[in-house]
């Protein structure tokens, strides 16, 4: 029996729904947990190879603990790089809608601006409003594929430069509470790392697009050439029909590769509270076409507050 009729008897054909054509399904009728049989988690592992983000409803008996223990199987869990994690926990992260900064409410792949930044994420659904609040995901495979070949071989020999620091614009969004609040936890310890702008995917060996709106500049590119390549690649990561959009239950667990995909968490639920919980698998350093590595070139504690201008 092959590989693929082996996943299929784990997890049946029938319990797999595609939410979009190029990314996404959800998979029904399993209770996730760290007790799993191995085979349940390569089939699992498998589909979210192919997927890139994988959904599954009605897991409200997850906790924090429950939660790490699941995402262990797939790896060493890793916290974030200045936030830490939860007490009691390896890596959980707390993404409140009460504190401004913790939003994401704009393109992103999870801690990028370090070199090994997480192959995959487990988010759960703790608080969710009555309205709004999704998650949309891209395929920066998909993206890849997608691009002229001059533009691919472009994008081939680009290396971009990620920070944890942001720029006076996207700054200016946050109130004065929630500006503190990220001077003093997220960039306390201030990171700048160069990425290929296309890695080659450890597990497959697709070729996807390493950007997202952390990105500070080109290396070697002029700032203003700079800025009109990003806004091209993001055109074409973010295109509506390269994306998915889960509508949030409590209870919902959302898993993504988060070395394929990037993702914006939409803010349209007003003064409603939404609270998520993040679990993040450790990653490997990226390696570009031609076998160079990323690396972290600054990794500084802040003495004050840093502003780093945008490409």
């Amino acid at each position: 029996m092959n590989k693929t009729a082996l996943i299929d008897n784990v997890i049946p054909r029938a319990d797999i729904v595609k939410r979009a054509a190029r990314i996404g399904a959800e998979i029904r009728n399993i209770k996730l947990s760290g007790e799993l049989p191995d085979e349940t988690i390569a089939a699992i592992n498998s589909q979210l190879l192919k997927h890139k983000v994988i959904f599954f409803r009605e897991q409200g008996h997850l906790n924090d603990v429950e939660q790490e223990r699941f995402a262990l199987r797939f790896g060493s869990l890793v916290p974030h790089p200045t936030v830490g994690a939860v007490k009691g926990t390896a890596s959980i992260i707390e993404l409140d809608s009460a504190r401004g900064a913790s939003r994401a409410d704009l393109w992103h792949t999870d801690m990028i601006f370090v070199d090994a930044y997480p192959k995959m994420a487990v988010l759960r659904g703790v608080v969710i409003p009555p309205f709004g609040g999704d998650t949309i995901w891209a395929n920066s495979g998909a993206a890849y594929l997608d691009l002229p070949r001059p533009l691919q071989r472009l994008a081939d020999e680009l290396w971009a430069v990620f920070s944890n620091a942001f720029d006076s614009t996207i700054m200016a969004r946050l109130s004065e509470a929630d500006k503190k609040h990220w001077e003093e936890v997220y960039t306390k310890t201030i990171y700048e790392t160069e990425h290929p702008v296309v890695r080659v995917h450890p597990e497959t060996g697709e070729r996807t697009l390493v950007l997202s709106d952390w990105v500070q500049r080109f290396v070697d590119i002029p700032r203003y050439d700079g800025q009109r390549l990003l806004d091209m690649f993001q055109f074409h990561i973010t295109a509506p029909e390269n994306t998915v959009r889960w509508n949030w239950k409590e209870g919902d667990v959302a898993i993504w590769d988060n070395r394929a995909t990037q993702h914006y968490a939409v803010y349209d639920y007003g003064e409603q509270h939404r609270i998520v919980r993040r679990a993040t698998v450790a990653g490997e350093v990226p390696v570009s076409i031609d076998g160079r590595r990323s690396i972290t070139r600054i990794k500084a504690i802040k003495q004050q507050p840093a502003r780093i201008a945008k490409v």
